[in-house]
């Protein structure tokens, strides 16, 4: 398997990062050790030489219309992994010499290079700063650098011009180092005036550091990114959530990638939601990749020689793993890196906005146009069978790219030997192998186009603030940016007439929106500057226009008018900023533009959560005018109704509760439908004060619902003739009865179907009653293993249940065999310190088993013969919720074709011990609600206000924070241990051998 180029930006290969992700290193070893003396691979794997710089040269293959040149090489640079360019066009670059092993020895180094005769090439080279343990980000700021090397971000300057850092400082801190690919990277400029940076996996807990010692609250920035303001140096959350690998185009949006999902639209910002804690948004993360995640890469570079030794090893069943060839070992995207959006004026015009993405294992660059679709983009591939840029050479490690001040596109190689990770590597190959080969090598490229003529790069630090202006609206995205963060740094006034000037000669739309937002930036942005563009032809200029006016609608009628006429805007995109937009209004206003955006985008997910975040005062008015509107019944419009009474049932707002009382009387008799889905979705106990406020104002016609409706659900329960569905449906309206434990045995019976049993134990879980324990306890011998996790789930909800499930362990009417290290861990991590102390002694017994005997006892599968149909059935039944191959099943973990290349004794291990060693991004969850619910899954996606679990069949549920009493990691995977229960080592074999069939 190639090494995935990802994380800190090109490390660990996709399949490493399986589901669950298991270490078969201490396995590697036993298996590997007494053959190390037997085979010594020396002669064959004596070291591949590099290339020099010019040789390297030819042995790229790029697409027509463009050339490739040398900007820089070793010994100027070495192992380049990112790169920054200051206000005069000196280069910065990040230098992870301490790749892949040796962060302890701080190798990492901030290098200077300056082209000083402006032909192109970086003839000077400083080391500027060095003694970093793995670097990966730098920007260029206030005349100096922010660099990335966590756990901490720091600030370095130059104060005497002697091309070296005198000034070093940390600024923030708190940065997760858990992991080599998910580091922090990418500080990028915005639009917005603020620095923005890439998480990653590893994730943080950032704090500001003041005179060396960190202050105020730690920033959680889990499945976020953040934003850093500069002149202040605040840091904020912000949506993202990608791995290595972040980029804007002109309209300010935001592209990232992550591994094997190598192209995702960031689609809003978090703080936007963060305005109604009620909103349950989709994630704010999409895959536009139109050939999909893992699209197919074509490289030119030859298998390495270390790689067919170990395919032979395998074939000979010395060393554990597939035999190449019956797999796919590369050919699709394993991890992504760098994503750049290109904007520079060194290419042909038409490639402008044009995505770049690397693919560092298989040494090529492949790129994707842009199409605008919706409120997103569709990325669409260009080159047919073939890549923007591969090289024949396997030292090629295209790691990340700038958009450069000469307008061409800058690609940063890492230039190394070997890339894989090492673990990945059986001990008798890897010991041949120079893993640090490469280390004083690496070069940094410039791709043109064929008719590319070098212009002088100017020195924009010498310029004054008002002769920045005119480079706001230069074609080449570095000259805006660099004079957009100078005029914002500098902070001078003196630019304001000359922007004003602009915004009437611009002759670009970029010059247009960069000009709005330097005037932002100075605090001078004013109605009279957004007026014109509002009325904008380009509707990005409009789009920004409507977002800038956010702080000045409250003042300004005139602004308030123009931006509430673009309710019918032809772009989605202007209408979709709108309904962000739109919270910012008066009431009444705001109210009438949410539900003209409602009638014509409200059922579009994005677009019904964009109009939901504006309204986190006012929901009752709103759900009144869309309940009363013509188009009340459309399907554009009854989303957003269910889910403005679900948050109304939840906030118990006064004003919005006299909304209501208005309301459904009369609703009740011009529309009982509508009445009833209403009164359904404010989701009210029974005796709460708003359901009998409710029941007064409508003469007990809203209690009188629910009693019908569970006596219409009984009605069909009873009936032999109802559907599968209808049952599952009057299962779900018991929850607004009384609890009936006769009734929910029957429907526990081994007789009902799965669906019928497993939607009940989730009603009786929104009881509060001490029979709803009593019967699940009573029931545990009959219930399956896929409904047991259920009903653990209910029986740990709330405490005096917990307490009855614990006396049925000890007393061995639930046996701890029934329980899984998942299920145990779930359930030690929700005890009371009373409970932890009074059942001390209970869970002694290892969770994880019996495991590792487990996966010695079943190597015998490895060598039965498997029958391929026989395991595409055993995948089906005990696979298929939560891995997906053929089609078939759920995607929850990652593609089961990059597992192929591990083997198929890396499989066995997985499915038998799932839980030997578990990536953080399947860790499985536990969450506590406030109402005494348990919610237990994978995290899947989080925003400022909601968290959304994932667990098997691709079951989701989005739980609001404000709900969430405790949330905590079990420390084991989502994947459940115990599945030799139901596939004995034949039908192991079975099931290796279909995921392990050939599907080229």
């Amino acid at each position: 398997m190639l090494a995935s180029a990802h994380g800190v930006l090109f490390v660990i290969a996709s399949c490493f990062r399986f589901f669950p992700v298991v270490s078969i290193i201490g396995c590697l070893l036993a298996w590997c050790s007494g053959f190390a003396e037997e085979h010594n691979y020396a002669d064959q794997l004596k070291p591949v030489p590099g290339l020099s710089a010019t040789k390297a040269q030819e042995t790229f293959q790029l697409a027509p219309g463009f050339r490739l040149e040398m900007a820089a090489s070793e010994p100027n640079v070495v192992d380049p992994v990112a790169m920054a360019f200051d206000a005069d066009g000196r280069m910065f670059l990040i230098e992870m010499r301490g790749y892949s092993e040796d962060d302890g020895l701080s190798l990492g180094r901030v290098r200077l290079l300056e082209d000083a005769d402006n032909d192109g090439i970086y003839e000077k080279s400083t080391i500027f700063a060095e003694g970093f343990s793995w670097p990966t980000a730098i920007t260029c700021t206030q005349g100096g650098v922010l660099v990335g090397a966590a756990p901490d971000i720091y600030f370095l300057k130059d104060t005497d011009g002697d091309g070296q850092a005198d000034e070093k400082r940390v600024v923030f801190t708190g940065f997760g180092k858990s992991n080599v690919q998910g580091l922090m990277n990418t500080f990028k400029w915005g639009l917005d005036n603020r620095i923005h940076g890439v998480t990653s996996s590893s994730g943080a807990n950032a704090q500001k550091v003041v005179d060396g010692q960190p202050t105020g609250k730690p920033l959680a920035l889990r499945g976020r990114d953040f934003a850093i303001e500069p002149l202040t140096m605040q840091m904020q959350a912000i949506s993202g959530g990608g791995q290595h690998g972040m980029s804007f185009n002109d309209w300010g949006e935001k592209f990232t990638c992550s591994n094997s999902d190598h192209l995702q639209q960031v689609v809003y910002e978090d703080a936007y939601l963060a305005r109604n804690p009620y909103v349950s948004a989709p994630g704010p993360r999409r895959s536009i990749a139109e050939d999909g995640p893992q699209a197919e890469v074509y490289r030119t570079s030859p298998v390495e020689a270390w790689r067919v030794i170990r395919t032979k090893l395998r074939a000979a069943k010395i060393v554990p793993g597939i035999v190449e060839g019956g797999g796919r070992p590369a050919g699709y995207f394993t991890g992504a890196t760098g994503v750049t959006i290109f904007r520079g004026d060194g290419w042909p015009a038409k490639y402008d906005g044009y995505a770049i993405i690397g693919d560092v294992g298989s040494n090529l660059v492949h790129r994707k146009k842009l199409v605008d679709d919706g409120i997103l983009y569709r990325g669409v591939r260009v080159d047919e069978k073939t890549e923007f840029l591969s090289s024949s050479d396997i030292w090629f490690r295209p790691v990340q790219y700038a958009n450069a001040p000469d307008g061409s596109l800058y690609v940063a190689d890492m230039y190394r030997e070997v890339i894989e990770h090492p673990k990945s590597l059986p001990e008798m190959i890897k010991k041949h192998l120079d893993l640090t080969s490469g280390r004083d090598r690496g070069r940094i490229y410039r791709v043109v186009g064929d008719d590319f003529q070098r212009k002088p790069i100017p020195k924009l630090s010498q310029f004054k603030t008002t002769d920045l202006v005119a480079m706001l609206d230069h074609p080449n995205a570095w000259h805006r940016e660099t004079a957009a963060r100078l005029i914002y740094e500098r902070q001078d006034l003196a630019a304001v007439p000359k922007l004003e000037a602009l915004l009437k000669q611009a002759k670009t739309p970029q010059g247009t929106i960069t000009a709005l937002h330097a005037l932002a930036g100075l605090k001078q942005l004013t109605a009279a500057h957004l007026l014109p563009a509002l009325g904008d032809a380009n509707p990005h200029v409009r789009r920004h226009a409507v977002q800038l006016s956010e702080p000045l609608l409250a003042s300004s009628a005139e602004l308030r008018q123009g931006v509430t006429s673009l309710t019918a805007d032809e772009s989605p995109k202007v209408r979709f900023q709108l309904a962000f937009t739109a919270g910012y209004l008066p009431a009444q206003q705001r109210t009438t533009t949410l539900a003209k955006l409602t009638a014509s985008n409200g059922n579009d997910p994005y677009f019904q959560a964009a109009i939901q975040s504006s309204v986190g005062e006012g929901a009752g008015p709103l759900l009144a005018t869309l309940t009363t509107s013509p188009e009340a019944k459309s399907v554009k419009v009854q989303p957003l109704i269910t889910a403005l009474a679900t948050q109304i049932g939840k906030q118990q707002s006064k004003a919005d509760l006299a909304a209501i009382l208005q309301l459904l009387p009369a609703l009740q008799k011009s529309d009982p439908a509508a009445f009833e889905k209403i009164v359904r979705s404010l989701n009210l106990a029974a005796d709460s004060q708003m359901s009998q406020q409710l029941a007064a104002a409508t003469g007990g016609k809203s209690a009188q619902v629910f009693h019908e409706l569970v006596n219409e659900a009984l009605a069909v329960l009873d009936d032999d003739k109802s559907s599968l569905n209808a049952k599952v449906d009057a299962v779900k309206v018991l929850r607004y009865g009384q609890f009936d434990a006769p009734r929910f045995e029957d429907l526990l019976a081994p007789t009902s179907p799965l669906d019928i049993q497993s939607h009940a134990i989730a009603v009786m879980g929104s009881f509060d009653s001490p029979e709803v324990a009593k019967l699940l306890v009573r029931k545990w011998p009959e219930l399956s293993p896929q409904l047991r996790p259920f009903a653990l789930d209910s029986l740990a909800s709330r405490d005096a249940w917990r307490e009855t499930l614990l006396e049925a362990i000890q007393t061995k009417a639930i046996p701890t065999a029934d329980l899984g290290a998942d299920q145990i861990a779930q359930l030690t991590s929700l005890l009371t310190k009373d409970q932890a102390q009074k059942y001390a002694g209970l869970f002694q017994k290892s969770l994880h088993g019996e495991r590792d005997a487990l996966v010695k006892d079943y190597q015998k599968s490895l060598s039965l013969k498997g029958d391929s149909p026989k395991g595409k059935s055993v995948f089906e039944k005990n696979c298929a919720s939560c891995h997906q191959l053929d089609g078939i099943g759920h995607a929850i973990g990652p593609n089961l074709a990059a597992m192929k290349n591990r083997g198929p004794d890396a499989i066995l291990a997985n499915v038998l011990n799932p839980n030997a060693e578990v990536n953080p991004q399947f860790m499985n969850y536990i969450c506590q609600t406030a109402d005494g619910r348990v919610v237990s899954g994978m995290i899947a996606a989080e925003t400022s206000n909601s968290i959304t679990f994932v667990k098997g069949d691709n079951k989701t549920e989005t739980v609001l924070r404000i709900d969430i009493d405790q949330l905590r990691s079990t420390g084991v995977s989502l994947m459940p241990e115990g599945l030799e229960k139901t596939i004995d080592q034949q039908a192991m074999a079975d099931l290796l051998s279909y995921l392990m069939q050939d599907r080229n």
